[in-house]
């Protein structure tokens, strides 16, 4: 599609993009189910354990692609060999250690709305490593987001749990990592294909989830098979098919975008949590749900609607050059 420039300089072309910003939204609903196996896991194995085990579910699983995707991995620039280590180690194998261990609490609602802070962690470092800018008005949205996590940590905000300080932080850290996971992702599609890239994240995972059980002495696969049934589900599930999903709709939709999609994830996770485990929140946890909801929503809604984006998306600027 073209049309002639104005000032008489040439023509802009706009480079079509399909919408796959659905598909992002279907994974991360999946990953939304996470809670109903994870939960008892959490209770009685090492989180380490069980991040381990999903691995080698997960590596076996995609072996058929392994050389496939490692040849992939090996013609690929250093910078989007660094984001599929990083994918892999940190998004993969380190951020759910850090979600699994956050469900020790019996706590299935707070860790998973937590989770709602990833498009406003995401969008930071999309314009720090993707160039997608941030007008000052994004305080708007993060500022209030900021406070319902807190409100959402705390029953009592007045009174700071070391307790609830934990499982906040842990799912804070997941989900710091699980953004930046999104970012490198966005950069890594553009040179990786999806199959090839979901099988590098676990790939890479699979040492460093191992890494982490030997140092901490943990037991290398779960105690029964029931367990091993739950991680299997979790693996293949909430992990493979979701993530082949997810990376199929990354590959073309911008960042800042997609992580506003993965809001389907605690979204569903606290309606599994409420229905499922029967779990409540108090008063003040409510609002905090609320502001969260509200702020992540609302930047949602501006970013499709306003003339003057608190994101610029680089991928999406118009090109100039001559019409073909």
């Amino acid at each position: 599609m073209t049309r002639t420039d104005l000032a008489g300089v040439g023509t802009r072309t706009i480079r079509p993009r399909r919408d796959a910003t659905w598909l992002v939204a279907i994974a991360a609903a999946l990953w939304g189910t996470d809670a109903i196996f994870r939960l008892p896991l959490a209770q009685n194995t090492a989180a380490s354990t069980v991040v381990f085990a999903e691995h080698v579910i997960l590596v076996l699983a995609l072996s058929p692609f392994l050389l496939r995707a490692f040849r992939a991995f090996g013609a690929s620039p250093v910078s989007i060999k660094l984001a599929a280590i990083g994918i892999g180690v940190g998004a993969s194998a380190i951020a759910t250690v850090l979600f699994t261990l956050s469900f020790r609490s019996g706590d299935p609602i707070t860790p998973v709305v937590t989770q709602k802070l990833q498009p406003v962690i995401a969008m930071v470092g999309a314009a720090l490593l993707l160039g997608e800018r941030l007008r000052p008005r994004f305080a708007f949205f993060a500022i209030p987001a900021l406070i319902g996590a807190w409100l959402l940590a705390f029953p009592d905000p007045t009174q700071v749990s070391i307790n609830r300080i934990n499982v906040a932080l842990l799912a804070l850290g997941a989900a710091t990592l699980w953004a930046a996971g999104t970012v490198l992702g966005r950069l890594a599609s553009r040179t990786i294909g999806p199959l090839e890239l979901t099988t590098l994240r676990f790939a890479f995972g699979l040492p460093a989830s191992a890494a982490m059980v030997a140092a901490t002495g943990s037991p290398w696969w779960v105690a029964d098979l029931k367990s091993t049934g739950s991680v299997a589900a979790l693996a293949l599930v909430v992990g493979l098919v979701a993530m082949l999903l997810y990376y199929r709709g990354l590959r073309n939709t911008a960042a800042s975008r997609a992580t506003l999609a993965e809001l389907a994830f605690p979204l569903t996770a606290s309606v599994i949590g409420i229905l499922w485990f029967d779990k409540v929140l108090d008063g003040s946890q409510w609002i905090g749900v609320a502001l969260i909801v509200v702020a992540v929503t609302a930047l949602s809604l501006h970013e499709a609607r306003s003339r003057t984006t608190a994101v610029v998306d680089v991928d999406e600027r118009p090109l100039v050059g001559t019409s073909g």
